[in-house]
């Protein structure tokens, strides 16, 4: 289980937020790790929005968004290694198919 504390430090100059974010994991995860993160002011409002009407945090919005893409990656990774032994083409031949079939 993942609990995270993040607090703002410093709002930039060009519209960017500075986050400390330190996650803490369960003991049988290891040490917590820290990162900085920096949104766009418009992406940090509109965080901030939806954490505050789905009482979250914006902590837990970020790390869920991030959960969702490595899982994303994962599942096209898994994609890739399934259809590794389909026969390829090349992007010419099938145009040049494409060109005779008059669908192009």
């Amino acid at each position: 289980m993942w609990l995270v504390s993040c607090k703002p430090l410093l709002s930039g100059s060009r519209g960017v937020w500075r986050y400390n974010v330190k996650a803490l994991q369960s003991s049988d995860m290891g040490e917590p790790k820290r990162a900085t993160v920096y949104f766009d002011v418009k992406i940090h409002r509109a965080l901030r929005l939806k954490a505050a009407e789905m009482d979250r945090s914006v902590s837990d919005l970020v790390n869920e968004a991030v959960r969702e893409s490595l899982s994303e990656d994962a599942a096209d990774l898994e994609a890739f290694k399934d259809r590794s032994r389909e026969r390829r083409h090349k992007f010419q031949d099938v145009l040049k198919q494409l060109k005779r079939s008059g669908a192009i």
